[in-house]
């Protein structure tokens, strides 16, 4: 499989990450890649950036390089009622949202209950486009029952790559995620949450074995061609669609 967008990464705006902007356009085009997002941690995790970084992405240029650049944010649950460290004003404008619960904003243990309600209320959010890492064991959810609104809302859940480092107790729960958004309809991405070119370059290798393995059609991955990552920018009725489209196509 070769992807043609990384639709998760960081750059050193937030400390636990390790390189520039350029530097991650530089290995997405060593990677083979037509198209970056740039999603780094919204307010809420505690060595985020302020809120104007999120504000200020007219500062910098659609593309690096080769590389097409979508620049958005990785906004953090910040309760069991599923609302989001950025609000609707900052939201509307990214290229791309990626909504993750990350435990220093969602300290402790979930029940299924909570999970669910958190994740079905994203579901909701029309600023959302993606829903990061949520294989999460301590935030184990419904998969059945979330995914089908998921999709209902278009919402593209994530398979990420990170998780093989940081959230190995998830992995076991990846398969059953993504059967259930086979079984579903619900569109996923394939990302590398990378916090590193070394990760941006190697960080996806256990998930081609995982999709492959299990079958997993490309007309349900976002990132597998140009033609699906612009239609999911038009489908959520994102600005930038237009000229990413033309573009890439």
């Amino acid at each position: 499989m070769q992807l043609i967008a990384d639709l998760h990464t960081h750059t050193l705006c937030a400390t636990h990450a390790y390189h520039t902007l350029d530097e991650m356009a530089a290995a997405a085009k060593d990677c083979g890649y037509r198209a970056l997002a740039i999603t780094d941690h919204a307010p809420a995790m505690p060595d985020a950036p302020h809120r104007w970084h999120f504000e200020n992405h007219t500062a910098l240029p659609r593309t690096i390089g080769d590389v097409i650049m979508l620049y958005g944010a990785e906004a953090n649950v910040v309760d069991t009622k599923g609302h989001l460290d950025l609000p609707p004003r900052i939201l509307a404008y990214q290229d791309w949202v990626v909504a993750s619960i990350h435990s220093p904003c969602v300290p402790g243990l979930l029940t299924c209950k909570e999970a669910n309600r958190i994740w079905l209320a994203v579901a909701e959010n029309p600023y959302v486009d993606c829903i990061g890492h949520s294989e999460q064991e301590n935030y184990r959810y419904d998969y059945d029952l979330v995914t089908k609104a998921f999709a209902a809302n278009h919402k593209v859940v994530e398979l990420n790559g990170n998780s093989f480092n940081v959230r190995k107790d998830g992995i076991p729960n990846m398969k059953a995620l993504l059967a259930a958004c086979l079984q579903n309809g619900c569109r996923i991405a394939v990302d590398s949450d990378a916090h590193s070119t070394w990760q941006l370059r190697s960080g996806l290798k256990a998930l081609y074995a995982m999709l492959e393995e299990m079958q997993f059609p490309e007309e349900l991955i976002v990132n597998a061609t140009t033609q699906n990552l612009v239609k999911e920018l038009k489908l959520h009725g994102k600005a930038c669609a237009e000229e990413i489209g033309g573009l890439l196509l």
